[in-house]
């Protein structure tokens, strides 16, 4: 195609067409997003700054009206030893959780990236457990750590029959047996985090240290962890806020139990607002670990941000 002189009329009217009709379609990208910003604020934060009203309040969650009480619940919150009991397993599970989650998708994504023939499958294969219902899995693996269930039994076939034992009715055991389940349920989804982020990372970085005599251990370190900062960031701030706020895998295994062993914020809820008719009490829990997630995952970000921005 024949070039257009650049001080033609012709020239000047191209040149000019783009900047015209990035001007008329200024304005209506904002007009798209605000249906689903009111629909947004309609069903999530009216519905959240709602929930934390009735946390100041008695209301039963049947009556019509709702005394206002003040602190009185979070008051109640702090002497109550089965609440300091769930606060503190929601903080542990979820510290727990996103540390092996993440190590485990770490590990998978740098053993399947580039060198297994059958990497694809094998991805699936990881990947499928999250996509499945936490419900339904956590019910079957609720038979598998029966005591009569197949894990104990391969314990016993395999002579180790003294560590059997009854995993989901163990205080000591309870709460990590639930663990167990979790990261098996998301470490593939850090997986996909941490391959995306290895999928960005150009080989002539690793070859040319590999090149210069660098051991695969300082490889890893100097040049591939690194590069892999904004998928860590992703996957651990996701990991952080399913792990504080988890719920119906806790609820299937476990129920809370034994005693107050496995309760964390989330089974607190369900139990104070709608088991136990105290909506306000129940309230109360939610706004804890509303606030809770927000700072923590918020601060998370807020450091591992800085971090990518040293590296």
């Amino acid at each position: 195609m024949t070039d257009v002189p650049a001080n033609t009329p012709l020239a000047r009217r191209l040149l000019r067409f783009p900047r015209r009709r990035r001007e008329r379609l200024r304005g209506i990208p904002v007009v798209w997003v605000i249906p689903g910003l009111a629909l947004a604020v309609a069903l999530h934060y009216v519905a959240v700054a709602a929930g934390g009203w009735y946390a100041f309040t008695d209301w039963n969650g049947i009556s019509a009206s709702a005394r206002w009480i003040g602190l009185g619940n979070f008051r109640e919150l702090l002497r109550n030893q089965t609440a300091r009991s769930a606060l503190w397993h929601s903080l542990e599970l979820a510290a727990a959780y996103v540390v092996a989650a993440n190590v485990i998708g770490l590990a998978l994504a740098l053993g399947l990236h580039r060198t297994v023939k059958s990497r694809n499958l094998l991805r699936s294969l990881f990947f499928a457990p999250f996509v499945l219902s936490p419900l339904a899995t956590a019910y079957i693996w609720r038979f598998i750590f029966d005591y009569n269930g197949p894990f104990n039994g391969m314990l016993g076939a395999v002579g180790l029959g003294g560590w059997k034992r009854t995993w989901l009715g163990d205080p000591t055991w309870a709460l990590w047996t639930v663990l167990v389940v979790m990261v098996w349920q998301a470490a593939g989804l850090a997986m996909s985090f941490y391959l995306a982020g290895l999928q960005g990372i150009p080989e002539e970085l690793d070859e040319a240290a590999a090149v210069d005599g660098a051991s695969m251990w300082l490889r890893l370190r100097a040049v591939t962890l690194p590069m892999l900062a904004p998928a860590m960031t992703v996957s651990v701030a996701l990991a952080t806020i399913q792990g504080l706020r988890v719920f119906d895998v806790v609820m299937a295994l476990t129920n809370g139990g034994p005693g107050d062993a496995t309760e964390t914020l989330s089974t607190q809820v369900f139990k104070e607002g709608f088991a136990a008719n105290r909506y306000g009490f129940g309230a109360a829990f939610a706004l804890v670990l509303t606030v809770l997630i927000a700072v923590i995952s918020l601060t998370q970000i807020l450091l591992l941000r800085r971090r990518e921005a040293r590296l």
